[in-house]
């Protein structure tokens, strides 16, 4: 009895909180329904009731006292009920526009539904009325399918409550009458050739704290199955506790993020709920996620009561039908090309018969393709990138050390390169097919944008700015000009959650969802979204000085400076601040800031001290670290790139790089081409990304898996500076992208040298090299003056 006293007194004390916090007063009556509650759950012997046996005897035995209270009872306890529905509504609104409904309006089963809580909470989302052609609400307690039948009146919604086993519910037994819900002649017969009923299928089924009420719940999720349209989706929101281990190697699960529950939390939960019924073994997500392919996965703590684990799961079948065998052929064939993973979510079930073809070339399968083809041996759901709603996202295996080391944030929320200056000398045009790094993806938008090429590959080894473009594609997708600008050019969205949840997630993989949904304050914050991320650190350092000097409206002149001498005057001004001795020994010169803040790697830094002492650098000798005690050279290394900015570029007209790591935002007069009104109209068309791939791995891994010949361009930005001199990386990387590029393909990159070491390299490996522009003292190359040169290696010769 003691601990239960405890409880009731912490479980008082959260009630007492929140009405001290959040100005809420409770009732006589409510105060009644919260001891009503701890009565039924934890005093209360479970008894049989009446004739009722079994599972549902002891349902009844635990819901019939407290069923009129339950709603108002399990507000603080069961969270995330409105997030898989809002995930749900995004995707059946999806479908819907896409015209992806077997008929003209789908049918909605919500097992183990209850009260009704969740339909009625879904005309937040939806008009269930007139979206649904049936609804129906299955639930094994006859004291919660009562609330739930007086529910309804009052609303006057003809949803159909149906006291029954989840095992033995068929639409069958109450659609006879629903024209509407029956699939046209034509798809029947379709399905019927590859051996599946359509007749009677939902087109939703959620499930909202049941799963882990249900003892046989291997029959239930089968039973499920069976229910549910090949077009079909499945909701599911439930408690779990479970390790990491336990999902270590299976690539089907859809992200990690925020799954792990510590041992302690493991066992904790699981005694204190298994006092109600409540199971939370590991098996049950397991073997649902093992039936269904996953589309989203979120994992949550309810921290209110103490951080209770829960998951919010959007699936669909994992093994769908292709209706022509054409599209299969196509499929195949387009896994053969520079883009290998273009196959949809369906179909794959006739994938096996297919792979002894002789005429496929293995050597050209990406290493999605062949994850798929494992998981399909062993029978098991494809990755989870398979089953969203574009195909952009390639698979990746993101528990990988090479995909961990980034401590789960991006280095760049925008991109350090001048993209006016790459359209000037690369001449994109729409028959491009283009390799470029994701960066910050402003410049592969800018190249969408004003060349439309055929196809762009972004890579990038950080899966977090993939996540980064993800966004940002999605956000041109399925918002209005208004929000794109809100979140991306003042860089906050007080709302964002929401459209989050509404319209941006079925545009997104479920990694890249999984982690803004963990980072929705980086838009919702008083700081701006700019303000995060690597390159974050030195916008905030910037910001910080400018408080601590009392310059903070000398730097908004700069940015607001109508004339280039106007902006040379106020810059004489705060120059000695910014480009201060003192601070750049103590912080910026570092190697720590160079390469968390600026994004610089050791190797970068060393090319950079080599040209400053004018030592030469060749990669077939032996390259020692070279020791820059006094900074000189990284001193003047910054100067080389400020000075000749504020002199010769207006911040407030042209220069937005400068202008954004000043004040943390863009204006309307100095933005990116892409977040303008005339690039937003022709991004938001239906087909805009269709050329799109975005791959999350090195560049090596990627274009060796390349049909041969196939690119026309590669931007590589400063990648070749990353790498060692003395080891085979470049070489290896220049061989991969000869072997890649079509005769005459064009390579463009920045170095941080005037003359880097690799430059012989790429002449040793086919490759013409030209310096297409040398930042000398006093020069501006280009708006950002970042790099030291820039090169085009043009491909002569094949290896």
């Amino acid at each position: 009895m003691g601990p239960l006293l405890v409880l009731a007194g912490l479980l008082l004390i959260v009630y007492a909180a929140l009405s001290s916090q959040c100005k809420i007063r409770f009732s006589y009556n409510q105060v009644i329904n919260f001891c009503t509650f701890f009565y039924s759950s934890f005093l209360k012997p479970h008894s049989k009731e009446g004739a009722l046996v079994g599972q549902q005897g002891a349902l009844e035995s635990f819901y019939k006292v407290q069923a009129n209270v339950y709603d108002e009872t399990r507000k603080l306890l069961l969270c995330g009920r409105e997030d898989m529905l809002a995930l749900a509504a995004a995707q059946l609104n999806f479908q819907a526009q896409q015209g992806l409904f077997r008929h003209s309006k789908p049918v909605w089963v919500d097992i183990g539904g209850g009260t009704g809580y969740n339909i009625e909470a879904m005309h937040a989302f939806l008009n269930v009325p007139d979206f649904f052609s049936a609804v129906f609400l299955v639930d094994l307690s006859p004291s919660l399918c009562g609330v739930a039948r007086r529910r309804f009146k009052r609303l006057g919604w003809d949803v159909k409550v149906v006291c029954q086993d989840a095992r033995t519910f068929r639409l069958e037994d109450h659609l006879e009458k629903l024209e509407d819900a029956k699939p046209a002649a034509r798809e029947l017969s379709e399905y019927a050739s590859a051996g599946i009923n359509l007749v009677y299928k939902a087109d939703l089924i959620t499930m909202s704290y049941s799963l882990s009420m249900i003892p046989d719940y291997y029959t239930v999720v089968d039973s499920i199955v069976r229910l549910l349209a090949p077009t079909g989706l499945i909701g599911v929101v439930d408690f779990y506790v479970q390790s990491i281990v336990e999902t270590a190697g299976r690539n089907y699960v859809g992200g990690s993020l925020n799954r792990h529950v510590n041992w302690l939390g493991r066992v904790f939960w699981r005694a204190w709920f298994d006092c109600d019924r409540v199971s939370l073994e590991g098996a049950r997500r397991d073997y649902l996620e093992y039936r269904f392919g996953t589309k989203k996965i979120l994992d949550q703590r309810n921290y209110l009561l103490g951080g209770i684990p829960y998951y919010v799961f959007i699936g669909c079948h994992c093994q769908g039908v292709f209706a022509r065998s054409q599209d299969l052929l196509e499929t195949v064939d387009a896994s053969c090309t520079e883009s290998p993973q273009i196959m949809p979510a369906k179909g794959h079930e006739f994938l096996l018969p297919l792979l002894p073809q002789p005429a496929i070339a293995l050597e050209t399968r990406s290493k999605a393709y062949e994850s798929a083809i494992i998981n399909l041996s062993s029978n098991l759901p494809l990755p989870s990138t398979y089953y969203q709603s574009h195909q952009a996202r390639i698979y990746y295996d993101e528990l990988l050390e090479k995909h961990t080391q980034f401590n789960g944030d991006y280095l760049y929320s925008f991109t350090w390169e001048d993209p006016r200056v790459d359209q000037r000398l690369l001449q994109i045009s729409n028959n491009d097919t283009i390799l470029c790094l994701t960066s910050g993806g402003d410049n592969l938008l800018e190249y969408l944008v004003t060349a439309n090429p055929r196809r762009i590959h972004a890579i990038d080894l950080n899966p977090n700015q993939n996540h980064l473009l993800e966004l940002k594609v999605a956000a041109f997708q399925a918002l209005p000009y208004c929000d794109v600008w809100k979140m991306f050019g003042e860089g906050q969205h007080p709302d964002f959650r929401r459209l989050l949840l509404d319209q941006l997630s079925p545009h997104m993989s479920s990694q890249a969802f999984q982690f803004w949904a963990k980072h929705v304050d980086r838009f919702t914050s008083s700081t701006s979204f700019y303000d995060y991320g690597g390159s974050g650190h030195a916008i905030r350092l910037v910001r910080s000085l400018a408080w601590l000097s009392g310059l903070r409206q000398e730097i908004q002149k700069l940015c607001t400076s109508k004339t280039r001498n106007e902006q040379r005057e106020i810059w004489s001004r705060i120059r000695p601040m910014i480009l201060s001795r003192t601070l750049h020994w103590a912080l910026v010169g570092t190697e720590w800031f160079l390469w968390k803040a600026a994004g610089v790697p050791a190797a970068q830094r060393q090319l950079i001290i080599r040209d400053a002492m004018d030592i030469p650098c060749q990669q077939d000798s032996r390259h020692e670290k070279v020791s820059d005690t006094t900074g000189e050279a990284m001193w003047d290394y910054i100067l080389n790139t400020l000075d000749p900015v504020a002199q010769n570029t207006l911040l407030s007209d042209e220069n937005y790089h400068y202008l954004l790591t000043l004040t943390g935002r863009y204006t309307r007069r100095c933005h990116p081409f892409y977040l303008g009104p005339k690039a937003h109209r022709k991004l938001s068309q239906p087909h805009a990304f269709a050329g799109l791939r975005i791959h999350t791995d090195e560049i090596n891994e990627i274009i060796q898996r390349f049909k041969p010949s196939t690119l026309t361009i590669a931007i590589i930005m400063d990648s070749m500076d990353w790498f060692d001199p003395n080891t085979t990386a470049a070489s290896n990387q220049v061989c991969a992208l000869n072997r890649a590029l079509k005769p005459n393909g064009k390579v463009l990159l920045r170095s941080a040298g005037l003359k880097p070491w690799y430059v012989t390299v790429f002449e040793k490996h086919g490759f013409s090299t030209k310096r297409v522009a040398a930042r000398l003292p006093g020069m501006c190359v280009d708006r950002v003056n970042m790099y030291a040169s820039t090169w085009i290696m043009s491909k002569i010769e094949d290896l």
